[in-house]
């Protein structure tokens, strides 16, 4: 039987999406931070370096590109057996604690499967939800898989949200919340049975 080339399936749709939308975004973000260097180097402004309005520009754009480095990986298409290393691997992470609110701690060696990146990237933004208010998240790799383990003061416990990592929720995520299916989906394609918990002072995701 001829396989229909015409059609996309809705999943790699999405990640062709996601990676036009990332390869987009990152020029102009670039230009922008190359703009505040060209600044910080000027003769022309005196001080303007030291500016903190001009800190607060090269902040966010530096915190915009580390985000769409972790969209890239969570939401874009991968081509290929590709690995990434364990300091890429970091990179990524340091995305997360850009804003102060989460610390991250790496405990893995080697380097690893762009779809295994993909499931901890989106397994990171679910802890992420869990933990608004912030936290500490440690991500451990090892002969039985991945283990990401949050602890905080406080979390917001969304039983609908986490049901979606069975593989079906009570209620439609809203936007700000499409990681969650996106993770359970990302999870059976890989054939991973996953585990996770949340309660009111932490939460854990381990596949």
């Amino acid at each position: 039987m001829t396989p229909d080339t015409t059609r996309i399936p809705p999943g790699e749709l999405s990640q062709l999406l996601g990676s036009r939308l990332c390869h987009d975004l990152v020029s102009p973000l670039g230009a922008i931070g190359n703009g505040v260097e060209l600044l910080e180097m000027s003769t022309d402004f005196p001080g303007i370096d030291a500016s903190p309005e001009l800190k607060l520009i090269a902040e966010s754009v530096s915190a915009a590109r580390s985000r769409i480095q972790i969209f890239r990986v969570a939401f874009g298409q991968v081509q290929g057996d590709q690995r990434i290393g364990r300091a890429g691997l970091a990179q990524l992470l340091d995305g997360f604690s850009a804003q102060g609110r989460m610390q991250i701690q790496l405990d893995a060696e080697g380097d690893f499967a762009r779809t295994d990146l993909r499931m901890v990237m989106l397994a990171m933004m679910c802890l992420e939800s869990a933990m608004p208010w912030g936290g500490k998240v440690t991500v451990l790799h090892g002969p039985a898989g991945w283990r990401l383990v949050a602890d905080a003061e406080r979390t917001k416990q969304e039983p609908a949200l986490w049901a979606w990592l069975g593989g079906e929720g009570p209620r439609k995520p809203l936007p700000s919340e499409v990681h969650f299916p996106l993770l359970a989906e990302a999870l059976a394609e890989a054939g991973r049975p996953a585990r996770w918990e949340v309660d009111d002072k932490g939460a854990e995701i381990a596949f």
